[in-house]
């Protein structure tokens, strides 16, 4: 928690994130946001592959003039679901976008082209990253779901791989972001990738869209919203999908930044 700093009442916190931080020095304090001021003395980095990350760290004071006192909601707070274990972006505008689902739709399956020269590039770029890494891994080409024809999938297979999957695919997405820099210094425009490793993306979207459909039937039983656990855009977006055509609920993001939620709400 925070630690109360020798000039007045102000709390230095700590934080993955500098709204953490704030967050948790509010809790301290009981005040809002608008009650205090907030410097910011490290902002914090989560790094890449989980390296080099360090904390964020705030000094946050009470305005002299404001009440410490915070009103309570006078809304119902929603309950909160749980999000599955994981089997072990990008813009945060993550509302399914009904025009690119519909080409989705429409357009052929996804064709692996293992003598183009950009996925082999791909290939021993991301092999090439796991060999630094002293990773005993194996790299293919893979046909990608629910994506554009021309996405590069690329699988990782080998024991033990979960390490490279880290907490909610965070590990994963920076090893596709790695992968795809290094492919673009010989590629105009940004490659289109797809990382995967032993096809824990398709698990995880069957587990959040199993998990969808059973919060939407709680939601229509009790009548009451029900928010699920902060996650990933691309993860959020497979929520959205999931009830996009439900009768009964509508989804909404609510947060920021990694505090970023679906709650699933009844139709009026």
């Amino acid at each position: 928690m925070g630690e109360k700093s020798a000039r007045g009442n102000a709390v230095e916190a700590r934080g993955r994130t500098v709204d953490e931080a704030v967050a948790r020095a509010l809790t301290e304090l009981g005040l809002e946001r608008d009650a205090v001021e907030v410097e910011v003395i490290r902002p914090g980095s989560r790094g890449l592959l989980g390296l080099l990350s360090e904390e964020a760290v705030v000094k946050v004071t009470p305005k002299a003039a404001l009440p410490r006192t915070v009103a309570a909601p006078t809304w119902k707070k929603p309950v909160t679901a749980e999000l599955p274990a994981p089997a072990d972006e990008f813009d945060d505008s993550d509302e399914p976008d009904e025009q690119e689902e519909d080409e989705g739709e429409q357009a052929e399956a996804p064709v692996v082209r293992s003598d183009n020269e950009l996925a082999q590039r791909s290939v021993e770029s991301l092999q090439g990253l796991l060999d630094h890494m002293g990773i005993k891994a194996r790299v293919t080409l893979e046909p990608v779901d629910d994506a554009s024809p021309d996405t590069i999938g690329l699988n990782i297979t080998g024991s033990d791989m979960g390490m490279l999957i880290g907490r909610q695919g965070e590990t994963l997405r920076d090893l596709q972001f790695m992968t795809a820099l290094m492919v673009s210094r010989h590629s105009q425009p940004w490659p289109s990738l797809m990382v995967d490793v032993e096809h824990y993306r398709a698990r995880r979207r069957k587990a959040l869209t199993d998990l969808a459909r059973r919060m939407a039937e709680r939601v229509r039983t009790t009548g009451q919203p029900v928010s699920l656990e902060p996650m990933p855009a691309d993860e959020r977006r497979i929520v959205h999908i999931a009830l996009k055509d439900d009768p009964d609920v509508y989804t909404e993001s609510t947060g920021v930044e990694d505090k970023r939620r679906v709650v699933i709400l009844p139709r009026q």
